[in-house]
């Protein structure tokens, strides 16, 4: 068999011409149908002739040699290293106090809450007397903490009717399947529907300055905890009366598990429903199963003076939210913050780490290259 191209055909990959068949006339294209009589074109495995499918479009390819790399990784390590203090000495400068309540030791004194139930009531109370060390200076950020709840699972996360909880009266009333089987109790339709709204953490917490056996309660602001996109955009109570909240939510029935119903989470209209600023953090799932969330503000009323001087506090829990049944932990925190968020140390040890690394690297690149680089390591090629 014989192959004919011309030049037309090496030029766009496809021959014109037919494939001629020892005692028989042409196969393929033209118009020399013979043999068979009238077959097909006979298709080419060969590539179009582009720069794409002929692997000839530019290309830019670095040359490492001595001059380029070892500049890299000392610049690289002299900028990530300073980057790296920087960020760790911030992170160190953060005041933080943590309190784990969850009850288990039996010295703890919410050891006596340990196996509450949703419905307790009245709710099991319990007083943690602490002192700080050190003063807490700017404002402070008061959460709490849970472990080994898995807000990240997928069942949990669609748990939920986003409709429902922008305000949608129709989706009030009728909720998503998602919901199930959170969906409806007792014939009535759930608001807020889901596994999500269902688990909120219900634990109130208070804080007492200690002076002299003299207790004085710390202001705790509730408002402006919540993303401002959450509070005003993605969150909103049914369309209707806003002063009336009992009538908007009418015909539907509390969550399984909530002492009260949605309308009834605060007694301020702008911080109640839906848009309940509480509420709204905890629908805002979390990534791992040890998380925090924002509870409470305290704001700095005197520059002259810290927010928390250093001293003896007290915290008053009242213990509805019960986390033995999973071997959950339940935790406060107090933490100041700075321009770049809470405590984590993480950042700034990442930085210095490559920063050394790159270093390191660097000073043994020169080393190698500065005792065999000079070398010639071509070789004589006998005849």
């Amino acid at each position: 068999m014989a192959v004919n191209y011309s030049a037309k055909e090496e030029a766009d990959g496809h021959p014109s011409g037919g494939v001629g068949v020892p005692g028989g006339g042409a196969v393929g294209g033209g118009s020399g149908g013979g043999g068979g009589g009238g077959g097909g074109a006979v298709k080419t495995r060969k590539p179009d002739n582009t720069a794409f499918k002929q692997q000839r479009l530019p290309a830019w390819q670095p040359i490492l040699t001595a001059g380029t790399v070892l500049p890299a990784f000392f610049i690289i390590g002299l900028i990530f290293i300073p980057i790296g203090i920087g960020i760790f000495v911030t992170s160190n400068n953060i005041r933080e106090y943590e309190i784990d309540y969850t009850g288990t030791e039996p010295s703890s004194p919410c050891n006596k809450c340990l196996n509450v139930s949703w419905d307790s009531t009245p709710p099991c109370t319990c007083t943690i007397n602490f002192t700080l060390e050190h003063s807490f200076e700017s404002n402070v950020f008061m959460y709490y903490g849970l472990s080994n709840f898995y807000q990240n699972h997928r069942r949990y996360v669609k748990s939920r009717d986003d409709s429902q909880l922008n305000g949608d009266n129709s989706s009030l009333l009728n909720p998503s399947k998602e919901c199930e089987p959170y969906r409806t109790n007792e014939d009535k339709p759930i608001a807020p529907c889901g596994a999500i709204a269902n688990s909120m953490f219900n634990d109130t917490l208070e804080l007492y300055r200690i002076d002299n056996d003299t207790r004085t309660p710390i202001t705790l602001i509730k408002k402006g905890i919540a993303w401002w996109t959450d509070k005003n955009v993605k969150f909103r109570n049914p369309t209707g009366d806003g002063n009336n909240l009992t009538a908007l939510f009418q015909g539907t029935t509390k969550p399984v598990n909530w002492p009260k119903p949605v309308y009834m989470l605060d007694s301020e209209p702008d911080n109640n429903g839906f848009i309940n600023e509480d509420f709204i953090v905890w629908m805002r799932t979390a990534a791992l199963p040890t998380f925090r969330k924002l509870y409470r503000l305290i704001e700095r009323k005197d520059n002259l003076q810290p927010t928390l001087q250093a001293g003896k506090y007290s915290l008053d829990i009242a213990y509805n939210y019960p986390v033995h049944s999973f071997d959950g932990r339940k935790r406060m925190i107090l933490s100041t913050i700075s321009w770049m968020g809470g405590k984590n140390p993480f950042l700034g040890i990442a930085y210095i780490t490559v920063g050394s690394i790159c270093f390191f690297l660097g000073v043994v690149l020169l080393i190698i290259h500065h005792k065999y680089g000079n070398r010639n390591t071509s070789a004589d090629i006998p005849n």
